[in-house]
């Protein structure tokens, strides 16, 4: 399966072009200071297996997709230097052969030596978004979603062990609608606009077999809806994060799905 890529150049200078979402913040959410963007230096291995510097998790392709949904279990930031250090666990549409990413998540990161816990969501090109009122805990159950209708993106995302949600709508121009993605990333920047290092987030278990969390690691678009073991092998990729110059850590995921089609693993390496 052979994607055409695109690189990002200069994201904050284009913001204007891609996305329709408003620069001020509610008073239950905060501008966070890194971005968490499109797939970056793919290499498809032509065998359902792709690499990626700042992505692993699953991703299916197809047309007009409407939703995707995902859970997983928030993995515990394990920080032993004094770097920083990030690990990003999202849901979301677009980003893996488009320009555009409507996503959200949790990160389990490393302020030193601190673990770090928080939910965010972001409409890419737009800066990333904290979403102060949700307080995250390791080993707290997540589920989220990105919905398509109309013209307008809705991002949900509950931490269903305290039963705590948020919602936020945007128009997003130039989203393609072109895939759906369950994925573990580093987020973007270095001073040199470098993927950041990844922290030690141990292993990351996405979908129903970890949560409990039915109907989740699902999507739909204009030719199907199911789990996404369900959908078309030709359609379904594993990305897994090799190491960069800024980013050396790797993620591996698991190659083969849970039987139920939703339930995968991402383990953090050195």
């Amino acid at each position: 399966m052979l994607v055409k890529r695109f690189v990002i150049f200069g994201a904050i200078a284009i913001l204007p072009a891609f996305a329709q979402v408003s620069a001020d913040p509610s008073p239950t959410e905060k501008i966070a200071p890194r971005q968490h963007g499109p797939i970056k230096d793919f290499h498809d291995h032509g065998d359902g297996s792709s690499t990626s510097t700042n992505w692993s998790g699953y991703a299916v392709t197809g047309t007009g997709f409407t939703s995707a949904k995902a859970s997983w279990t928030v993995p515990t930031a394990t920080c032993t230097s004094s770097g920083d250090l990030y690990a990003a666990f999202w849901v979301g549409l677009d980003g893996y052969s488009s320009k555009t990413v409507e996503q959200t998540g949790t990160d389990s990161d490393c302020d030193g030596k601190n673990p770090s816990y928080y939910a965010w969501y972001e409409f890419y090109p737009h800066p990333s978004f904290e979403i102060t009122s949700l307080s995250i805990k390791p080993g707290d159950h997540m589920s989220a979603s990105v919905t398509y209708s109309g013209s307008e993106f809705t991002i949900t995302i509950e931490d269903v062990t305290t039963g705590k949600s948020y919602t936020k709508s945007s128009k997003v121009s130039g989203a393609k609608r072109s895939s759906a993605e369950w994925i573990t990333e580093a987020p973007c920047c270095t001073a040199g606009d470098g993927i950041l290092p990844l922290a030690d987030f141990g292993t990351v278990l996405f979908g129903e077999d970890s949560t409990g969390v039915t109907g989740t690691n699902y999507a739909t678009d204009t030719s199907h809806s199911g789990t996404i073991g369900s959908f078309p092998a030709a359609d379904i990729e594993e990305i897994n994060k090799v190491g960069s110059t800024s980013s050396p850590q790797t993620s591996t995921c698991s190659a083969v799905l849970s039987s139920d089609g939703t339930s995968f693993s991402c383990t953090w390496g050195s």
